[in-house]
Parts: structure tokens; C-alpha cells; sequence
């Protein structure tokens, strides 16, 4: 699969400080990239630099194998975006907002913003003031206007930011929806890592402005660690004895749960050998690390 996108050893300073340090992405055509880091890691400020709000310091942006410089700006036709919180005018309807947008960008189409609301979920609401939207349904409306002109590629920065279960879980659906029946490429900046999880394709994971690891994620679910969880009375002794009769080193104690991390940790041997040491086991499970669990192992290893 091409690259639609390619960051090339991209930084940025602002007023002295790097912000950007000498960044490397590479987003494939038709993928979800998931962009997760802290607040303030610099997920924004590349996004910016892709639509050329921003100019870097140093270093190169391809889109579609073409170098983006100061004054290139007709490739973002095929970008739509939604950078932060979208802002409307409150007094207009959705339907009216979308028909402003666009006349804008050339786009007079009533058809398509019917469209668009279908997709977005907004079609009943359409008359709707904006000023009576929640939150959840300015978001939509945000995607909406960002899909208007049909693009290729769509960048959005924390889309599911404060939004309640059902509203993350809408916007979950939805980008799924547009990569796979419409085939746009959707890069996603969030720092909720389990929501990223249910959607991406690939990971960029960025740290105090540094991109410490870009992974696809059936990589991460093929290399992730196993672990037992063992739930035990006695947690103390229990790790004693997996120690000193089973041999296992890599044994982790939080409360009255313990995380077995050795490889050659047999579940049925290791509970014989609590039993027979009059340890209560009231629960034993083989996990898979989380994708949570990866990322924060990242950023610290990272920090």
C-alpha cells in the first residue's frame, strides 16, 4: 500500500523553543492513523503543517509524492479537516452552515449536503439551529463539513474530545463507515488511547514533540505480551512461592492481584502449586497487554 502522505525529519520552533523535533510519518492510502500523545505533545502543530497553516523549520511534507512549500495550496482540495473545536454561525441552521461552506469552496451542491448530513447522521436535524446542537452533534456537523467536497484525505484533531459513551462510539462508526465506503484516508489525533484502539490501522505515538514509535496496530496485538492475572488471599506468599518453586522471575504484585510475565508460565501448573500451598486462587487468567498499557510503557520509556 503507497504512502498518500509522507512527513520527512519535519521540525518546528516557535519563539526559540522546538516544538517539532525532527518528526518522521508515513500514512498510507485508504488507512486510519491513529496520532496519540499527551496534551501539548505536538499532534496539533503537524496537523497545522500538513494544511499548511504552519511552515516548518526544517525538514519536508509530501502529499501524493508532491512537496508542499510555502505557497502550495491547491492539493488542499483533496484534504478536509477539522482542527480543534469547529466553530459555526450559531444562528444559522446546520443546512445553512453547510451551504455557506460550501459557496466557499466552490462546492454549490444541494444534493451533496443532504448527503453529507445522511452520512453524519444529521438529516433529521438539518433545519436545526446550530446553537440548540450538543456537543456530539457539533462534532458530526464539524465532519460533515469537513467530507462536503468529497476529499481523499481527512484530518481531524481529537474528534471524540468530551463527548459522552454513546457520542465516541457514533464518531467510532463513522470514520470506519468513511474509510470503507468511501475510501478516505483519516488521520486522527486523540490522546484516548482505548478508542483509538477500536479503529486504527496504524500508530504514530509523539512525545514531547518527538514520534518515538510508528507501528501498525496488528503488530502491537502480535507482539504484545501475555501476562497471568492471578487473584489470590495471600498475595505476599504467592509470589514467594511461583519464585521459589516454579522459578518464574518476572512476577509483579498490585493489591491482592498478581501479573505472571514469564513466557513458560504453565496456568494449570501454577495454580496446582498455589492450591497445594494453601493459597486461595479465587480467579486466573491469561491477558493480552492493552493497547493503553503499550503506549504508557512508550511514553515513559520515552520520558
Amino acid at each position: 500500500m503507497s504512502n498518500i502522505i509522507e512527513i520527512k525529519q519535519v521540525s518546528k520552533t516557535f519563539k526559540g523553543q522546538e516544538v517539532v523535533s525532527n518528526v518522521t510519518m508515513n500514512i498510507r492510502k485508504n488507512e486510519i492513523y491513529g496520532f496519540l500523545g499527551p496534551n501539548g505533545a505536538g499532534k496539533t502543530t503537524i496537523m497545522k503543517m500538513i494544511l499548511n497553516l504552519v511552515k516548518p523549520t526544517e525538514g519536508e511534507i509530501h502529499v501524493e509524492d508532491k512537496w508542499i512549500q510555502k505557497k502550495s495550496y491547491s492539493y488542499l482540495k483533496k484534504i478536509g479537516n477539522m482542527i480543534e473545536t469547529p466553530v459555526f454561525y450559531q444562528k444559522l441552521t446546520a443546512k445553512e452552515n453547510l451551504v455557506l461552506h460550501g459557496e466557499y469552496m466552490g462546492e454549490n451542491n444541494p444534493a451533496r449536503i443532504l448527503e453529507v448530513l445522511r452520512i453524519v447522521g444529521l438529516e433529521t436535524v438539518g433545519e436545526q439551529l446550530v446553537t440548540e446542537f450538543s456537543l456530539g452533534m457539533r462534532q458530526r456537523l464539524g465532519i460533515a463539513r469537513a467530507i462536503l467536497t468529497n476529499p481523499e484525505i481527512l484530518i481531524l484533531d481529537e474528534p471524540i474530545n468530551g463527548l459522552d459513551p454513546i457520542g465516541i462510539k457514533e464518531i467510532r462508526e463513522l470514520l470506519v463507515q468513511l474509510k470503507e465506503d468511501f475510501g478516505m484516508t483519516i488521520l486522527i489525533s486523540s490522546h484516548i488511547v482505548s478508542e483509538i484502539e477500536w479503529i486504527a490501522d496504524t500508530i504514530g505515538v509523539i512525545n514531547q514533540g518527538k514520534l518515538v514509535k510508528e507501528v501498525q496496530l496488528s503488530e502491537i496485538k502480535e507482539r504484545s505480551s501475555s501476562r497471568l492475572m492471578i487473584e489470590v488471599d495471600a498475595p505476599a506468599r504467592a509470589v514467594n512461592l511461583l519464585q521459589t518453586e516454579l522459578s518464574l522471575r518476572n512476577v509483579q504484585q498490585t493489591n491482592n492481584l498478581i501479573y505472571v510475565y514469564d513466557k513458560q508460565a504453565d496456568q494449570a501448573l501454577v495454580t496446582q502449586v498455589l492450591v497445594q500451598g494453601e493459597i486461595k486462587v479465587s480467579k486466573i487468567e491469561r491477558q493480552q497487554e492493552t493497547l493503553e498499557e503499550y503506549f504508557l510503557n512508550i511514553i515513559k520509556g520515552d520520558a
